[in-house]
């Protein structure tokens, strides 16, 4: 019996260019990496440490003792009892109203609705704008769907704001979109209403989509009245894509639950590929984001005040190796971004040189687009032990100024 040889030149050619082509992105290679490091304090992976808070898991116990159908398939849309209450959410949430069958889609999470968005709105070629730094994962999406990523550069000098004239050349017939991520992963910069109203008229005037991934925004701490929500704006309510996740502020990453609101004729399509690539969001978590939105979620004040500290924390603790790390303090969201200013050759091996030396894991900046090199993004989800181990690590590994 012949064993099997990784790397084998014949089954590589089973794999497509398409898939050859993408990279895994760097805040999970760099958590597996870590799970295989004994006693590694990770502060990669933006995983909020509370369990799902008990008036969730309890409706949810509730629905596996009474609904016999809780373990079948849902509609490919949702069930009608999460999507009517999602609809009452945004009207809540944005004062516009919305009809649950035409604009209301549950998705798997955030990742999972956009993925499936970018297949229905990109043909090969088209661009897709995002902000330099952006979430990682948004390039190897917008990748894999045959567009093209186009790298819109935040100003670092100015806390990491949107230079929205430097937008106008970056627009061509080409362009299909724009992801919108505020508070924004990594830099945690909450943009102004100006600059994004700003950008709804280019939309108009341009004919492209505003992609809006939505998971941070009750993470906005002393920057509460800064925040716009964009999706609020009803006259650009056929240019936008509104995506929430129930991951952060219902610490249900797990669940993998999130819904979209979107403009009926795009709803006709993403159906179509939502079912084909999973047919339904799991019934037992749409049963959770049932119990999410119809519970008392005292949580959110909560988690808030904890990510709060934290972030006063982490902070703190970056002011004492300012010679290691400079840093702009997060707005939101629960991230810091902070440039490295050590002798380096880049982001990448920096995170390995610190996880496998001094037993602490960051996300390489290069993750996250151009601009993102020579920075790491330090998560301050997790708890304050963590936090304080990791820095504790930190100092003893380059030492104090």
């Amino acid at each position: 019996m012949t064993a099997a040889t990784p790397g084998n030149t014949f089954a590589s050619n089973f794999v497509s260019d398409r898939a050859a082509g993408l990279w895994l992105s760097g805040i999970k290679e760099m958590a597996m990496l870590s799970a295989r490091v004994d006693g590694a304090a990770s502060l990669a992976w933006g995983i909020p440490s509370f369990p799902t808070p008990e008036y969730i898991l309890n409706g949810v116990v509730q629905q596996l003792k009474n609904d016999e159908d809780i373990g079948k398939y849902a509609l490919p849309d949702g069930l009608e009892e999460l999507k009517q209450l999602v609809a009452r959410k945004h009207k809540i949430d944005t004062g516009i109203f919305v009809d649950a069958d035409d604009h209301v889609m549950i998705t798997a999470g955030n990742m999972q609705g956009m993925y499936s968005l970018l297949q229905v709105i990109t043909n090969p070629g088209d661009e897709i704008i995002l902000t330099d730094p952006c979430f990682a994962s948004h390039i190897q999406q917008v990748n894999i769907c045959g567009g093209k990523p186009v790298y819109w550069s935040l100003d670092e000098d100015n806390s990491w704001s949107l230079d929205v004239d430097a937008l106008s050349q970056l627009i061509s017939e080409k362009t299909k979109a724009i992801i919108i991520n505020s508070p924004s992963n990594p830099t945690g910069k909450i943009f102004s209403k100006e600059n994004l109203l700003r950008i709804g008229e280019m939309a108009r005037a341009h004919n492209f989509m505003i992609l809006i991934d939505d998971p941070y925004s009750h993470f906005t701490y002393e920057h509460k009245n800064r925040y716009f929500n964009l999706a609020s704006t009803i006259d650009l309510f056929e240019n936008i894509a509104y995506l929430f996740s129930f991951s952060k502020a219902y610490a249900m990453s797990g669940w993998r639950l999130g819904y979209m609101i979107i403009p009926a004729h795009i709803k006709k399509q993403l159906i179509k590929v939502h079912d084909l690539n999973m047919i339904c969001t799991p019934r037992v978590s749409q049963t959770a984001g049932i119990a999410a939105l119809t519970g008392d979620a005292h949580h959110l004040v909560e988690y808030e005040a904890a990510f709060s500290s934290r972030r006063e924390l982490i902070c703190q603790r970056l002011d004492a190796i300012s010679h290691i790390f400079g840093y702009i303090k997060p707005e939101g969201a629960y991230y810091v971004f902070p440039r490295i200013l050590v002798a380096h050759q880049n982001s990448r091996d920096f995170c390995l040189e610190l996880l496998n030396k001094a037993k602490v894991t960051l996300a390489p900046g290069s993750a996250f687009g151009p601009s993102g090199e020579n920075h790491v993004r330090m998560a301050y989800c997790v708890s304050e032990d963590t936090i304080n181990l990791a820095f504790d690590r930190l100092e003893a590994y380059f030492g104090k100024a």
